[in-house]
């Protein structure tokens, strides 16, 4: 359980390294703070609101990679 509050550093950390490893096709920084996310270049953009919604868009992104590398290894 987490004990501090989500921050946009820390999500902005996480959606930095998926990117880099190209498991995002592009990260932007939208108004008022918000991230847009795409996961391939043909798929549809996603915008995150807040840090919280971030985070959770990384945990099911880092589940999805886990799965496929499961499956691929079996």
């Amino acid at each position: 359980m987490r004990t501090t509050a989500a921050t946009w550093a820390e999500a902005d950390s996480w959606l930095t390294v998926l990117h880099r490893r190209g498991h995002l096709h592009g990260v932007e920084t939208g108004p008022e703070g918000t991230r847009t996310v795409q996961r391939s270049d043909h798929s549809r953009t996603w915008t995150l609101h807040h840090p919280v919604l971030a985070l959770d868009f990384v945990e099911d992104l880092l589940r999805e990679i886990r799965q496929h590398d499961a499956e691929a290894n079996w």
